[in-house]
């Protein structure tokens, strides 16, 4: 996908295809349905005010059987703008929430598939950060405002068309005497909603605009002190540890000073707004009637006209007044979109980095033996300079290789093995249908039950609970064995060492025939360190060990060394 074209067209083109996905029939049928129900919000409006002019003209000549007529015409207009106000919402609704589900569907594969996650960090061509926010809030704002924002257009520009001509029919023609000569207007009405309009919306959006700069502070500063209290709270011990909790709450109260300025200015903003709305909204309801007033006083049109052409005034100025109403909308909608395009356009430089035909990158390629080879193998930084040079190396089953020196480059020859780090040049081959499984210095345990966290990325219905119990037993673990159905987020609630032993206990359910360890003992004692090291030996002895460590504990179980 490329996004050489204009801001719309690189949005059309993300996700313009949703209309036709799959379910393009049913996607379709929900956008006409959705025209045609708002095409008929137009038409209800405008027989609101027919209605309206009969019911005042009835009244007028104090004709009881009108009125009566208008109360039953009332009944149906009041059953049909219900079923159709209920049904349009549900088929909006129903039309957001598929293409937030479609486009969520398409970043979110695009960004998990073969690890572009991770290696999408590496890539500076465009702002990426937070790919989780724009993902969960960024799509939701991007397809939900998208099509809130184009039903109102549609329907203010059914309703400017529709309006304009009544309004310009009961407007008639009035004559204006400048002295010199005598000027004949036609449809003054409109000329004076256009005017209007222009007017109110021009200075709305003036003494509106310190107000969208006073937000944007205070959810700045909102956002700042939020990051700060969620930081000091994961970081809880170390405070406590140092006893610095009056520099924290001093920290905390400037912060929130902050957001008391920032909202005492946003108050400030918003009075200026609702001086101006207040007025605006008492002028709006009493204006249409005086500048129709002179025609209906002179005996020029009925009541129920004068009363017709005043809810026509407002339709009208309501029309044309969409741009300003809906500014901040938008401009919250093209925010949200260009932070989608700009991680699908990360993602889709990523995709063509790792396609293109390089001599800088690091093959990786599977066989048919039970060997772990390097051939020429070398391993570069995002800024090119080589930290591993011409590594040749083959790596057998049951072998016991320890990767020794710089850390920093061990860990970079771990994430090239599993294709996580393509930087450089030369071969890796690894055995095929064998698995590779690679520890951390810290496993990643997901929320939920801790038997699922163990368990993963596998369901936990694979593994039985007595096996479970006896790799937990052998690890040193016995104290959470009562925690199993528990539900927490672990990486939070458990030491760092426990969750190194849980690392594991992962291991030893699942045998692999490759162990990568990066570090992963290194919160254990040394009596710990050793115990883990004697379990891997114990009880896989045919599968392949390769350790990046610098500690002397891990030399002895490792015959062969690589320095790095």
């Amino acid at each position: 996908m490329q996004y050489s074209k204009g801001f719309f067209f690189q949005f059309v083109r993300l996700a313009g295809p949703f209309w036709y996905s799959e379910n393009k029939s049913a996607i379709r049928l929900q956008t006409f349905a959705l025209i045609a129900l708002t095409i008929m919000q137009m038409v209800i409006a405008v027989e609101i005010t027919e209605w309206s002019a009969a019911l005042f003209n009835a009244l007028e000549q104090h004709s009881m059987a009108g009125l009566f007529r208008q109360v039953a015409l009332l009944v149906l207009i009041f059953a049909a703008s219900m079923a159709v106000t209920v049904t349009h919402l549900n088929v909006k609704r129903s039309l957001q929430v598929g293409w937030r589900n479609w486009l969520t569907e398409r970043v979110i594969g695009q960004w998990m598939d073969k690890s572009h996650h991770y290696l999408v960090t590496h890539i500076q061509t465009a702002h990426h950060d937070n790919p989780d926010g724009r993902i969960a809030e960024d799509i939701r704002i991007a397809t939900e405002e998208a099509i809130a924002l184009c039903h109102t257009l549609f329907y203010s520009f059914l309703v400017l068309v529709s309006f304009t001509t009544i309004l310009w029919s009961l407007s008639g023609e009035v004559m204006l005497d400048l002295g010199l000569f005598r000027l004949n207007i036609h449809g003054y009405l409109v000329w004076i909603a256009i005017i209007y309009a222009v007017t109110a919306s021009f200075l709305g959006w003036r003494i509106g605009k310190p107000l969208i700069h006073a937000t944007d502070v205070k959810q700045t500063a909102e956002a700042n002190f939020r990051f700060d209290l969620a930081t000091a709270r994961e970081h809880s011990l170390a405070i406590a540890l140092i006893h610095s909790e009056a520099d924290e709450q001093k920290r905390f109260f400037g912060l929130f000073r902050g957001i008391i300025e920032a909202f005492n200015r946003q108050t400030q903003a918003m009075s200026h707004i609702m001086l101006f709305t207040s007025g605006y909204s008492v002028l709006s309801m009493a204006f249409p009637v005086l500048v129709s007033a002179p025609r209906y006083i002179i005996g020029s049109i009925s009541l129920g006209a004068l009363m017709q052409s005043a809810q026509a005034f407002q339709q009208t100025t309501s029309a044309l007044s969409w741009p300003v109403d809906n500014m901040s909308g938008v401009a919250q909608w093209r925010a949200s979109v260009e932070r989608v395009l700009s991680l699908a356009k990360a993602l889709d430089d990523l995709e063509i980095e790792l396609t293109r035909m390089d001599p800088h990158r690091i093959v990786v390629e599977k066989n048919d033996t039970s060997v772990l080879s390097f051939e020429d193998l070398c391993i570069a930084r995002l800024d090119n300079v080589v930290c591993v040079s011409a590594l040749n190396a083959e790596i057998k089953a049951g072998d016991r290789v320890l990767v020794s020196g710089n850390a920093y480059t061990g860990s970079k020859l771990f994430k090239a093995i599993t294709g996580l780090w393509p930087w450089g040049s030369g071969r890796i081959e690894l055995p095929d249908n064998e698995l590779v499984f690679f520890m951390p210095p810290r496993p990643y345990l997901p929320s939920g039950t801790l038997r699922s966290a163990i368990c993963y990325p596998a369901g936990h219905e694979a593994v039985s609970q007595s096996a479970l119990e006896q790799a937990m037993l052998m690890t040193g673990l016995s104290e959470l064995i009562s925690q199993l159905d528990q539900i927490d987020f672990w990486d939070k609630a458990l030491p760092r060492e426990q969750q190194q032993r849980l690392g594991m206990v992962r291991l030893l359910l699942q045998r692999p025939k490759w162990v990568l360890i990066q570090e992963s003992f290194d919160s254990l004692s040394p009596e710990g360190e050793i115990e883990m090291y004697r379990l891997i030996c114990q009880e896989l002895p045919d599968s392949a060990l390769l350790t990046v460590s610098n500690q002397p504990i891990a030399e002895a179980f490792h015959p062969r060394k690589i320095i790095v």
